[in-house]
């Protein structure tokens, strides 16, 4: 079986970008890092963001890695269109009536 950590681990040190770099654009500690290190399954959506920093294509390394698009975990080019903006808009708005629907229900005294 293949030991995820210690393969990340083995292209980080190689690549000689710093860990703590790494763990500050994944938005987690050092901690973090070297405890993915010993863990011998550590998600493929960690991975393949590792890579992308370090510029390494774990495709090689980690067959499972083969059997996944990768592209579903890049990140939008384009960023947020107006439709977008207008879904997530929605949602949150719907969210807040529902939610303020059970505040009124759990409180009726207060109406």
């Amino acid at each position: 079986m293949q030991h995820r950590g210690e393969i990340v681990e083995r292209a980080i040190r190689q690549s000689g970008y710093p860990i703590s770099e790494i763990a500050r654009k994944l938005g987690k500690s050092r901690r973090w890092m070297y405890l993915m290190f010993d863990n011998s399954q550590v998600d493929l959506e960690s991975i393949i963001s590792i890579g992308k920093i370090i510029h390494h294509d774990f495709s090689n390394e980690i067959k499972e890695l083969n059997q996944i698009n990768t592209h579903s975990f890049s990140e939008p080019e384009s960023g947020y269109n107006k439709q977008t903006k207008e879904y997530w808009k929605n949602k949150y708005l719907k969210l807040l009536e529902n939610y303020n629907e059970l505040l009124k229900r759990n409180n009726p005294e207060k109406d």
